[in-house]
């Protein structure tokens, strides 16, 4: 069975920020054993959640697993998300649509932080 991914984000009126979304979609595109990937966007970004699930959909995906590109379980992922794959669902029949779990508690993000400020601190110039 075809499986889809959709890299959802918040999506921003900087769209250098939205095209970031897109190359870590076409990363995870990558990383196989994954058949499609597509980035989406809550708002300020194309596609949207619709467009994607379609675009996957049409595509042969009948299993579509929508990954959040957002670090904590807030509103929009609590509220918006729920209701905008309930009303997605109903035109697709035949395609199971579900949602993974936030960044947030992953223990990757402590490592990652650990790089950055290692990073940062190893670059600082004294005053």
């Amino acid at each position: 069975m075809k499986t889809g991914l959709v890299v959802f984000a918040h999506g921003s009126r900087v769209e250098s920020a939205n095209q970031a979304v897109r190359v870590v979609a076409a990363g995870l595109a990558r990383a196989r054993p994954f058949e499609t990937v597509e980035a989406a966007f809550l708002e300020l970004g194309q596609p949207d959640l619709a467009g994607a699930i379609q675009h996957l959909a049409a595509s042969g995906a009948r299993r579509i697993l929508i990954l959040p590109y957002f670090l904590t379980l807030g509103l929009h992922l609590e509220r918006d998300l729920p209701a905008l794959v309930e009303t997605i669902s109903k035109s697709y029949q035949g395609v199971a649509i579900r949602v993974a779990s936030p960044l947030d508690g992953h223990p990757a993000l402590v490592r990652i932080l650990e790089d950055r400020a290692r990073a940062a601190l190893e670059n600082w110039e004294a005053p």
